[in-house]
Formats: C-alpha cells, structure tokens, sequence
C-alpha cells in the first residue's frame, strides 16, 4: 500500500478563492451605492411631503379652476407659441398670460412673454430645443385666474 505525503502548499491558494469572492462582492455592492447616491433622487418635487400634507389644497384649486369652465389651446408653431382660451359659453377670454416653457427631466427654464394678437389669442417667441417640453402658464382677468400645464413634444 502506497501513502501520499501530505503537501501543505498543494492548497494554500484555497482560502484566498474566499477571500477575493468577499473582495469582489465588497467592490460591487461599492459601485452600486454610488451609482444610487449620485444618480437622480426620484424627487421631482421640492418639499414633496409638506406638498403631500396640504394635497387637498391642490384638489379645491383644480375644482376651482374647473368650474370656471374655461378651455385652452396650445400650438407650437416654428419658433412661436400660440395660446387661445375660450370661456364656459365659447367666448373668447380677454386677460394677461404669463409663464414659462420648462423641460421636466433636467429643470431647465424658458421665460416666456406674451403679446396679446385678438381677442382670446396669444403669441410669444420660443425655440425650444427638440425633446419634451411642459409649459407652466398663468392666464389672470377680472373673473379669475387658470393655471395651465400641457406637454409639448417638440421635433
């Protein structure tokens, strides 16, 4: 009968197999903390839980601005953005409009003024970069006052 001598160093590697597993597992879960940490948040609205807290605040405000009944139209047209508003009868709307073309993802802000073109019509001067845009505008006359969001996708 033959006996194998035992050789220490045949599996000294074996332990450090753990070793670099450990070390490889530390690393990643690493590159996945800051990819989180410096990566967009998620919030994209400031002070989202006293916005949440008073969220029956907004709901009166829209149904406020509901029943007023009034409607609105926007067109992007080359470099200009036309507004028009109608009343709860189909009147046109007499007033001042202001706001701002905004892009959501990054925040990104186009101050935009309107000049008065007829009764109910508006015009201001925008050339959007091509991408999404959200328009934030504010239509205010002696009945009231409308906010008005809309997406607009520019090409």
């Amino acid at each position: 009968m033959t006996t194998q001598a035992f050789d220490p160093a045949r599996g000294r590697w074996i332990p450090w197999v753990f070793v670099g597993g450990m070390g490889l597992v530390v690393v990643v879960n690493g590159l996945l903390i800051w990819f989180a940490l410096s990566t967009f948040t998620g919030v994209s609205t400031p002070r989202a839980y006293d916005r949440g807290r008073t969220y029956n605040d907004v709901l009166a405000e829209a149904a406020r601005q509901d029943a007023l009944g009034w409607s609105t139209q926007l067109r992007l047209a080359g470099p200009v953005l036309e507004v028009s508003a109608l009343d709860a009868n189909g009147a046109t709307l007499s007033g001042t409009l202001e706001g701002v073309l905004r892009r959501p993802l990054t925040g990104a802000e186009m101050p935009l003024t309107f000049m008065s073109v007829a009764p109910g019509h508006w015009a201001a001067m925008a050339d959007p970069a091509p991408g999404l845009w959200e328009t934030r505008l504010v239509l205010r006359n002696a009945s009231g006052r409308l906010d008005i969001r809309q997406r607009l996708v520019v090409p």
